[in-house]
């Protein structure tokens, strides 16, 4: 909190200085703690791509949906991560800098992607640190409240065309 002298600053500047009363609940609200997870998620596994393969999260993404998807284009690759296209077309030109994966001509002037032996490589040695994040995450959870947990998820899920603003 702030000291009397910049509260007195900042008061006089007319800045709100004290909580509002009609605020979220952050030890409850849901979006707040799905975020959390996530970011401490993504930050362990950046940091930790980043230092083994020079890689980040994106660039795991992207290599990870192709093993899933080989042959889908940029745009098939952000619908399906539900991520930016821009952020897509970033990691994909880093991976095919990379030779991890390439590019074929698809129709209409879109490029299929595939990963190289090189990127189904460089996919498989990534995979054990994603992995071991959820592991992480899912470590206090039994079993049952693991198929819990994903079947709530899956329900969450299906509620991203309405978050996008897609009518459902």
């Amino acid at each position: 909190m702030l000291d009397e002298t910049a509260s007195r600053a900042t008061a006089a500047d007319g800045l709100v200085t004290q909580p509002l009363d009609d605020v979220v609940d952050s030890d409850a609200f849901i979006p707040r703690l799905l975020a959390l997870l996530s970011n401490a998620l993504v930050w362990r596994e950046s940091m930790l791509l980043r230092q083994e393969y020079s890689l980040g999260t994106n660039d795991w993404r992207v290599l990870s949906a192709l093993g899933v998807r080989p042959g889908s284009s940029a745009t098939d690759v952000s619908e399906f991560l539900v991520m930016n296209k821009a952020v897509v077309s970033k990691a994909v030109n880093v991976l095919i800098t990379r030779n991890l994966i390439a590019s074929t001509e698809g129709p209409r002037g879109s490029r299929n992607l595939f990963l190289t032996p090189a990127g189904a490589d460089m996919h498989n040695r990534m995979l054990p640190i994603s992995l071991a994040g959820e592991d992480i995450l899912l470590a206090n959870l039994s079993n049952d409240e693991v198929a819990q947990l994903r079947v709530l998820l899956g329900k969450l899920m299906d509620q991203i065309p309405r978050l996008a603003g897609e009518k459902t």
